[in-house]
This record gives structure tokens, sequence and C-alpha cells, in this order.
């Protein structure tokens, strides 16, 4: 059977769509569900790990889950501009729905803190792009403050369609195992996701689709934290740009999240992430950006603690592409070596 996108294919579950109306969609959705023995077995857990790449995505990101749906009911109300905040994937798929849907697309940045591989696709895609001086909830601000004055549509997760779609992912996962995870492990940053992966899970459970519930752990860079420690941070700071927020949307969601599944929110280092991000590249063939490893890096540091139970089944899910921040990569691996255009010198320093 041919994949629809996430608006057909899980319609009669988007709870909050006028019905009948035409999906604006780029068939986002089906993302594969990877199984990673190479990292159970360095990690040293007795476990199945699955990593849900939703870097393969149309904009490389989860957020085209909620943008499709988000778009939809706007185009569906006869909408004609809409506006986010943005720490980059955001923006990379509201400019891209937004010219699939014939609309104009307003992103606002903060200034110098967004990955270029981000801002390429906004600019590409046709969006006028606002660079505020200040950090992503100021950008967020400007927005609400914008929305009040102007005939635009908000499609920051404030936006109840977002998580409408983002929930698809806890079905997907579902549909593929044949169960929920025990576990499911996420990077936390305005905490939309994991708010939106726990009401797919529940509403599977309430039809009977599945008989169990995962505990979902969120993670936060440590310098950008707020859950962790109970109060915004002004000024967020973290390799893991994509969730470099200092006072999320969905906090009280996110909480309740945690709180009603027997889960975690936790932090994690920026040493911790680009671990965790060059282990899955080289242990497992999956690129990922940084934010996307905070899943990883806090599975890694709850089995060293003995907290992760084992014969468990893990999902972790990598929430972009690696190709949205490539400067990271450079940044973190070796340089390539210098070779003379000649086999036997090549075969010297390649040890052969």
């Amino acid at each position: 059977m041919s994949w629809k996108g996430v608006v057909d294919q899980y319609r009669s579950r988007m709870d909050t769509l006028p019905e009948g109306c035409p999906a604006v969609t780029l068939l986002e959705g089906n993302t594969p569900l990877i199984e990673a023995p190479r990292l159970a077995r360095e990690l040293g857990l007795n476990a199945r790990i699955y990593l849900k790449y939703e870097g393969l995505n149309p904009t490389g990101s989860f957020k085209d889950r909620g943008m499709t749906v988000a778009m939809t009911a706007a185009a569906a109300d006869g909408a004609k501009a809409v506006i986010c905040a943005s720490t980059g994937n955001t923006s990379a798929a509201a400019a891209a729905y937004a010219s699939r849907a014939g609309m104009k697309a307003f992103v606002v940045v903060p200034d110098g803190n967004i990955a270029l591989g981000k801002l390429s696709q906004a600019v590409l895609h046709g969006a006028t792009v606002l660079a505020v001086d200040g950090s992503f909830d100021d950008a967020f601000r400007l927005v609400t403050a914008i929305a009040e004055k102007a005939p635009v549509t908000v499609v920051n997760s404030i936006n109840p369609h977002r998580l409408q779609g983002q929930k698809t992912a806890a079905f997907e996962v579902c549909d593929v195992l044949e169960r929920a995870p025990d576990y499911h492990f996420l990077p936390v940053g305005n905490a939309g996701n994991i708010t939106a992966y726990w009401m797919g899970y529940r509403e599977y459970q309430r039809d009977g689709i599945v008989d169990s519930l995962p505990k979902m752990m969120g993670f936060q860079a440590a310098g950008a934290a707020p859950i962790v420690n109970g109060a915004p941070v002004a000024n967020p700071e973290t390799v893991a740009s994509a969730i470099r927020i200092g006072n999320p949307v969905s906090w009280k969601k996110a909480e309740a999240a945690r709180d009603e599944s027997g889960g975690v929110i936790e932090a994690v280092t920026d040493a911790e992430i680009l671990a965790a991000y060059k282990l899955l590249g080289s242990m497992e063939g999956v690129f990922c950006e940084p934010a996307s490893a905070a899943s990883v890096a806090g599975l890694r540091k709850l089995v060293e603690s003995g907290r992760i139970e084992d014969n468990s089944l893990v999902v972790c899910t990598l929430t972009g592409h690696g190709l949205k921040d490539p400067d990271n990569a450079i940044k973190v691996c070796p340089e390539p070596v210098r070779v003379p255009a000649e086999v036997e010198g090549a075969l010297k320093i390649m040890g052969l």
C-alpha cells in the first residue's frame, strides 16, 4: 500500500481537523525504526534498542509531522500567511509546507543561533526570515505579539494541530513493533514532542491497539534545562541548537507525560551529547543532528547508573538529520589525512 502522508494515513485520529479538508502534504512520516544491536552491546545493555530516525522526513526533521496538520488546518480556514519562532527545524518545515500550500511564511529566529543548514532551507522555500537580537524565547514573544495585530496563523507548538501530527510517530512505532516499547527516550526542547508521543501512545492503548504504555524519558541539554532546574533559563547555551530553549511552551504537558508514565526529564551535558552523536554515526551508520543525540546520551547515562531493566524494549527518537548542522560534525571529528597521489604513500598512511 502506498504511503499517503501523515494526515491521510491517520485522518480518523486527527481530532482537530475539519472533515474532508484536503491535506497539505509532502508525504511526511513513515520514517524507519532502525534496530541498533551494536549500540546495545556498546552500552552493555541486554535489551533491544530501536532508533526512530525522524531525519528522513521531507525537510529532515520530525517537525514535518506537526506542520502538515497545522498547514492543512490553516488552508481549510482560508489563511494566507503563517508565522513561527524557531531555532531552525520549525522554520524549515513551516517554509516548505507554506510553499506547498501557496501561503506566505514568516519565520523569526535568534540572530546567530541557527544552524546554516536549517536557515538555508527556510530561505530557499521562500520564507521571509526575521533575525532578532535575543533567544528563541524572545523570538516567540515577538511572534505572539505580531499575531495579535496581523492576519497571520502561528504554527509553533501552541497551535493544537501540531501535536496531532506529531503523535503519529508513536502510532508508527507501535504499528512496526506490534506493541509499545518499555522506554521511549527523547530530546526535550520546547517539549511538544514528548507531549505528543505520550498522547499517541495513550490513544492507542485506549483503543486496545496496544496493551501497555512506555516510560517517557526526556533529556534536556544541561545549559538549557528549565524543566530540570524548575525555572526558566534566561540565556540558554548548548551545542544542541534545536533544544536551546529556556522556557518551553509545552512545559506542563511534558511534566504530565513524565509523571503519568513513570518516566523522567533529566539533563545531559554537551560532552555527553557529542559523544552519543559520534557513537551513532560511527557504530550504527546513523547521522543525526546533535540535539537528536540527547536521547541516546540520556539512555547511556541511565544504563551506566543501572536504571534500565534488562530485556527491555527501548526506542530513542532522533529528531533531525545530521546535515542540518554539518559544522558540528566537522568540529568533533578528525580532519582528513593528507596523502600523496600515489599508492605506496597512501597504503602506508592507511596502515595496510
